[in-house]
Formats: C-alpha cells, structure tokens, sequence
C-alpha cells in the first residue's frame, strides 16, 4: 500500500530572502506517485501554518523525482457519500486557496507527472514552470465519469480562455484520456517555461527569484470568455454524437467553464463541490473507481499466471511481413532491443516491411520521441528473409498471418523444424483454436496464443491463450515479454474468441441481425453508442474489415450456431456488395439498445461458466483495455450489473458467477 504524501518545507536563503521550498513526497519511488488523501491535505494544511509565521519572499511548489503528483487518493472514492465528496471538495479548496492567497509569489514546479488535483494544485500558483522530460499532463477527471473539482473548471479557462479550456478539460480526456506534454502544455498557455530537467530545481528558483525582482507580485489572470456560451455549445453538440448523453461528467464540467466567466471563484468552488457530491458517488464514477483498480492494480499484480521461471528472449521471429507483422515487429524491437527477424512469401514483401520499420523509427526521432543514435541502432537489428532457417537461434517467434487454420498449422510445422527445443511459439490469431495449431506438432507445450488488438501501439491489452498442452514456463514467458512490451496480459483459455472478439461478435450478432431485418446503419450505430462507447459497429467494421469480421463471425457460429447466426448482410459487405434484406422487420433503437445489452449478458454468463477467465473482473478488464470501453462503464459486466440487465437476462449479478470454473 502507498504511504500517504506529505508537504516537506525547507527554508531556502537567496538573495532576495527567505524562499520556501515544498516537496510533494509519500517515500515511494517513482512507479507509486504522489496523491492527495486526506492525509496528504492535513500534512499541506501544517505547511501552510507555517508559511504564516516568517516573511516569506516566495514559494516554489515540487514533487519528488520524476513526479509532481497525480491527484487524489482514487482509493478513498469507494462507496463514497454526497455528503463525503462533498467535504472532500471544501477541503481541496479550502486549502489550495489558501496557496493562491498567500502574499507572496508562489510558482510551481512541475517536475514530473501532473494530473488531476496535481494539475490543479500548481494553478493555484502564480506561475508553472515545467521539466521538458513531462509526457503527462491533463485533467482527466471527465474519463472518470467526473470533474475537476479543486478548482480546474474555474481556473483553466480564466487561464486560457475557452476553447482550450473545453479541449483540455472535456474533450482531451474523452479521446482515450489524451495527455499534453511539456511543449504542449506551454503553447496552451498552461505553464509559463519548460526547463531541461538536468538543472530543473535550480532554473526554477532562478524564475521564481526574477519574479520577486521584478516586483508585479501576485498574478490573477483573466482570459477574455466572451465567446465561452458559443463554444460550448458546440462542444455539447458534439458531445452529442459522442457519448449520447451515456455519461453526465462532461456535460457538467462544461456548464462549470461556463459559470466561470460570470461566477467568482468562490462561487464556482461552490458549483464544483455540488458536482461532486452528485458525480462521485453516482454509477459512472464509481464504475470507474472499479475499472482504475482493475487496470492500475490487479491486472499488473499478474492474476492467473503459472509461478514459473520465463526463459531468456534474445531473438523474435515475427512469421508475416503485413501491417499487423510489422507493428509487432517494431514494438517489440522498441521495447525489447533484441534482434528481430521478419519472414514472408516474397523478398519484396520482407523489404517493404523493414524499410517501413525503419520509417517509422526516423519518424519517432523527427518527433523528439526518440534519439537519432538510438534509431540507427534499432534499425540494424531488424532483418528478413523467405526462408524459414530465418528463425534459427529464435527465443520467440510469433506468426502473424492469414485467419486460416491450415495455413497457421503448416507454418508452425515448418518452425518446429528449425527452432530449438526450447524456443516459445506464439500465434496471433483473433478466434480460431491454439489447441487445434498444435495438434500435430512435437511439442504442443510450447505453443500460447499472444493476442495483440489493432492498432498495436495504442491498445494495451494481450490475451494471453493458454491450451491444456502449454506448459507453465512457456506461458510464464509469454507473460514477461508482454509487459516487457509494456501492455497487460490477461490469461484466457483457449476458446473461440477468447474474451474481446466472442463479446464483441455477439453485439455484431445484434447488429447484422437488425440490418437484416431492414434497420439502417444509423439505427444500428445508434443502438451501440448510447453504451457510450468510443466507436460505432460501422467504423469498427471498416477497420477491422468485413471480410475478417465474416471469418470471425464464422469461426464462433461453427462453434455456437444459435449464438452466432450467420449473416446475408455481413457475407455481402465481405464480398464488396451492400446490406441485404431478408425480412423487413425493423425494430427501434431502444429495443436494439436493449438486446445488445441483453446479448453482452448472455455472452458473458457463457464466457465465465465455459471458465474462459476467472471472474468477471477479467471480462471487464480485456473490454477496457482491448476495445477501448469507457472507465465510466466501467468494462461491460460492472454496466450490466448496476443496472440490471443481468439480473433480467442471468438470473443474478454477473460477479456472483466468479471462479465458477476457473479458466485453464
């Protein structure tokens, strides 16, 4: 458990008098950073007692290495009262006011992550410096399925006006909880200077010292917000379209930005802290109090996995030279840094993808994302060939090809004859059987399904396939190259599917049934969205493609013909053509609505009591991490079960199924 942040004060002599100097610290290193309980507010308040017994020329505001801090103590939301949130909003308030109306000036430091009440405590300073090495800075609170509520809905647009205030505040959190920079953060007028971290602490105190020299003591800015009435407006328009309404948060934290052009800060500290006692402890926040603890804690506590020694990687294969090969291909080597080699039917193919690699690392470095020498480096170690003598000397090869079972069986055939014993073997594959690629090799043990979603470098998840053949080291192996790889591993049986693809085919079964039956794709789309979901089943056809959704669609009907129907409309768009109608029987968007949700039921009571994964928690945490489902749905089950649905459809909650057969 993380030891709770304290306020440090130390006194600084310079030359234009004592300066206080605030660290942010819990103890911990940089992996648990520091957050704001209640103790950390008791410890801020003893420092602020303090800063009233001398005269102070100033304050300078840090955290400990490599972090400011990240805002509240997410821990202390569960279960939380009106009441409780309440208070807890006076509090922050109360207190990073009293920093705002010290006499002196005050600058704050950002060294390190800020988000959140981390975020909002440096804008109670006059001024931000901030360390060039920051790559995350926002205000995610509306991803949550709440506000900025220490004052960021007041502050930030008075700061930057509206626009960027809606962007940074609203909009940003909702494109997959987006972050600013350092860079990005100065051009939005958030922080006043980006400093090398080399000699940050240092350069901060010489900023802070010419400010009292320059003697124009407190700042109190004031952005024109004029137009902030027709900016959100737009923005709740598009809101709209975007969540659906699912999802109260953002529609709140924009009547905040708002107010703030009329209120005084008192007045929308008030507005702030009804918010909050309304939000937090609402289903949308608490859902995401459930989903931060699935994905931050108990994902990466490694849940499942065998207590196995993983062997040593030194060498990747990557079987396939197409898009999905060569975004494997430069994760891993980005992470890695090992030698990866790459095989295909053609030597132009093999080419085309390692001269895309290297593309894509000149690219990094054209973006400050990555060091030019390192680049070149990284270059040489990825290669090709056609041959399959390519993957001698391999720790790991993963085969990314067609969705085809013979053909994935041929190439780990061709494999085992020139890999080592114990080399891992690993397949890509969205839904066919692990169990069935092995069947007729010599070591069926060794080989695991590693399921990485499109597009690789954004999603996190892995569903990591284990058949009753893999043996513990290989799957253990699996799983320390996946977080090498910095993504989250969840243990999945064997199975149709697995978890992402059977749930979300299930909702396609929805989908392509209504369109059948003459529903257009606008009412189908409509249907989806109102979950709140980031993308409609449209879009996510077109990426994913209609012709590998029909083989999908067709892997799990051969599995669960009456779960799973087939579809005139989606084996038409496969082959190019348009929607078909077989009946012309539409239903309305609530009805649809209600059968996706009805469906998604039903899927996961089958996923659980088939032992696909251990408990529901893992459904959850595959959807939030592999399908980009809000935090404030908090995955699927944790929706169904708070309003509901799986009552209705199984009979009881979805996490009363729980280890009932535990997956393999």
């Amino acid at each position: 458990m993380t030891r709770a942040t304290e306020f440090k004060l130390q006194r600084i002599a310079t030359r234009v008098g004592p300066i206080a100097l605030v660290t942010m610290d819990n103890g911990e290193d940089w992996q648990k950073p520091n957050t704001f309980g209640e103790a950390a507010l008791r410890s801020l308040e003893g420092v602020l007692d303090q800063l009233r017994t001398r005269d102070w020329r100033g304050l300078l505001l840090t955290g400990k290495p490599f972090v400011f801090a990240v805002g509240a103590d997410i821990g202390e939301f569960g279960e939380i009262t009106p009441e409780r949130a309440r208070l807890g909003g006076e509090a922050g308030h109360e207190l990073f006011g009293r920093i705002r109306d010290l006499p002196f000036v005050t600058v704050a430091a950002v060294n390190g992550a800020a988000l959140g009440g981390g975020v909002e405590i440096a804008l109670h300073c006059d001024y931000r410096t901030i360390s060039s090495s920051v790559r995350h800075f926002a205000c995610p609170e509306v991803f949550l399925g709440l506000i900025p509520g220490w004052g960021g809905t007041q502050l930030v647009p008075q700061l930057v006006g509206a626009e960027q205030a809606v962007k940074f505040i609203v909009e940003s959190p909702l494109r997959q909880n987006r972050m600013l920079n350092a860079q990005q953060a100065l051009e939005a007028g958030l922080a006043d200077a980006v400093l090398e971290p080399v000699e940050f602490l240092d350069e901060s105190l010489a900023f802070l010292l010419d400010k009292v020299e320059e003697g124009e003591g407190k700042r109190r800015p004031a952005a024109d917000l004029s137009d902030v009435t027709e900016v959100c407006r737009k923005a709740r328009s598009r809101l709209d379209g975007q969540v659906h309404g699912a999802a109260p948060a953002p529609y709140r934290a924009l009547d905040l930005i708002e107010g703030a052009a009329t209120w005084s800060l008192e007045d929308g500290y008030r507005a702030e802290e009804d918010a909050l006692a309304e939000l937090l402890p609402g289903p949308q926040a608490q859902a995401s109090v459930y989903a931060f603890n699935l994905v931050e804690r108990r994902a990466k506590r490694g849940l499942g996995m065998p207590d196995a020694d993983p062997r040593l990687v030194q060498k990747v294969g990557i079987v396939g030279a197409g898009l999905m090969a060569r975004q494997l291909a430069l994760l891993f080597l980005r992470r890695l840094e090992v030698p990866i080699v790459l095989r295909d039917l053609t030597q132009e193919q093999v080419d085309e993808a390692v001269a895309w690699i290297r593309e894509e690392l000149d690219d990094l470095v054209r973006r400050g994302r990555l060091g030019e020498g390192k680049a070149r480096f990284l270059g040489t170690l990825v290669t090709g060939d056609t041959e399959w003598d390519v993957f001698e000397g391999c720790d790991l090869v993963l085969e990314a090809v067609f969705e085809e079972l013979a053909v994935k069986k041929e190439v780990f055939a061709e494999l085992e004859r020139v890999v080592s014993p114990g080399c891992v073997l690993a397949t890509n594959t969205s839904s066919l059987s692990v169990t069935e690629m092995g069947g007729e090799l010599e070591h069926p043990e060794r080989l695991v399904g590693m399921h990485f979603f499109n597009p690789v470098a954004v999603l996190p998840l892995v569903e990591l396939a284990r058949t009753p053949q893999t043996d513990d080291a290989s799957l253990a192996t699996a799983h320390a190259v996946t977080k090498a790889l910095r993504k989250t591993g969840v243990p999945v049986r064997d199975a149709p599917g697995f978890v992402v693809n059977r749930l979300l085919g299930r909702q396609g079964s929805v989908v392509t049934e209504a369109l059948d039956h003459g529903n257009t794709v606008d009412e189908t789309d409509e249907a989806v969205l109102r979950m709140g979901l980031p993308m409609a089943p449209s879009v996510l056809l077109q990426l994913v493609g209609p012709k590998v959704a029909n083989h999908v669609r067709h892997t799990l009907h051969d599995a669960w013909p009456d779960r799973f129907p087939l579809s005139k409309t989606l084996e038409s768009l496969a082959d190019g053509g348009e929607p078909v109608v077989v009946e012309h029987a539409p239903r309305s968007v609530d009805a649809l609505h209600t059968a996706v949700l009805e469906a998604l039921a039903d899927e996961s009571r089958h996923i659980l009591e088939d032992g696909v994964v251990a408990e529901a928690a893992d459904i959850d945490t595959c959807l939030l991490l592999g399908a980009g489902f809000p935090f404030w749905l908090g995955g699927i089950t944790k929706h169904l079960d708070q309003t509901g649905v799986s009552e209705r459809v199984v009979g009881r909650p979805l996490a009363d199924i729980a280890a009932a057969t535990p997956a393999a």
